[in-house]
């Protein structure tokens, strides 16, 4: 049982930007917990939920540190996409 527990939501203004960034974050479920923490993805709507649940405070703060860096790329990039979709029209 994890003694260390944190729940970031990140709210977007479409439904289809929440869906994009899930979806993108989503392949790392698994692969990136190990013996000290592990995370859980929900997205409901334009809300997506990263529950993390960890060991020790450090594996949490690692862990926090890991998911918000991907989901900062993950927006990142779908921006650059917008970006791109939008100068071809």
């Amino acid at each position: 049982m994890s003694s260390h527990d944190a729940t970031a939501e990140f709210e977007y203004d479409s439904t289809a930007r929440a869906r994009l960034v899930a979806e993108s974050i989503a392949r790392e479920i698994g692969e990136i917990d190990d013996d000290r923490s592990r995370t859980t993805l929900d997205r409901t709507g334009s809300t997506v939920r990263l529950e993390i649940d960890a060991d020790d405070p450090v594996a949490l703060r690692a862990a926090l540190n890991t998911w918000f860096s991907l989901v900062d790329v993950a927006e990142r990039t779908a921006d650059v996409g917008d970006a791109v979709v939008g100068e071809s029209r």
